[in-house]
């Protein structure tokens, strides 16, 4: 059994119909890439399954049916959720951006504040900075840290590395490697087509709202149609 499975998933805002039935599957341990153009339901497909955007359809993790829930209960179950607009606490230091990223304060579970330095030693000399002083990017990775802090065993990451320089989009295709190395699945909604392909198990792609192709990265690949027509500017 697939840990989460989406089924027929609609969301509207307001009265604009935005997913038109989306299927998509997430197996245990597995990094899935959600790929698409700016526009498409991407990032709304992300907080449909959180409870962020009211869901209709089924959403199931563990076989839980998880739609109609609060995005509080959602999270205890055992979903993380990085979104793509760097949520920091700007005048809280960064340690404490990270504690508040624990279900119960002095619990960890997989990873600790040693390892979230160890992986990012711009985060751990500036530990005792204040948030709003980071960098997009620096932000971008403690946003990342601070949802790991809670010890999800599924992870929807909305585009990582957006804006990213060279170097820190290379961090964190090591991060989503380490994530995944752990026992962490991932859900990544990304553009990047070359880190997608390099780190996924399967991918999904996205155009008007609906799934317009699902497969491996090699058949993707192999698959020039697929990416001209939904991918590629």
């Amino acid at each position: 059994m697939m840990m989460l499975e989406v089924r027929d998933l609609h969301a509207y805002y307001g009265q604009s119909h935005i997913l038109h039935g989306i299927d998509l599957d997430v197996g245990e341990g597995e990094i899935v890439s959600l790929l698409g153009r700016n526009g498409v339901g991407r990032s709304t497909t992300c907080k449909a399954i959180m409870g962020l955007v009211a869901p209709q359809g089924r959403v199931t993790f563990r076989g839980r049916q998880l739609a109609g829930l609060r995005s509080d209960l959602i999270a205890r179950a055992g979903l993380g959720y990085v979104p793509e607009d760097r949520q920091v606490f700007p005048t809280l230091s960064v340690r404490q951006n990270l504690e508040l990223g624990l279900k119960r304060a002095g619990r960890f579970g997989r990873w600790t504040f040693d390892d979230v330095f160890r992986l990012f030693p711009n985060l751990a000399a500036r530990q005792n900075n204040p948030a709003g002083v980071l960098s997009g990017g620096e932000q971008q990775m403690l946003t990342m840290c601070r949802t790991l802090m809670g010890d999800p065993d599924l992870i929807l990451i909305d585009e990582p590395t957006e804006g990213l320089a060279p170097l820190l989009v290379e961090q964190v295709g090591v991060l989503l490697a380490e994530i995944a190395g752990r026992g962490v699945s991932i859900l990544l909604v990304e553009q990047k087509l070359t880190i997608a392909l390099r780190i996924s198990k399967r991918l999904y792609v996205m155009g008007h709202g609906q799934i317009v192709f699902e497969g491996s990265p090699a058949d993707l690949a192999a698959n020039a149609g697929i990416r001209q027509e939904w991918l590629e500017v």
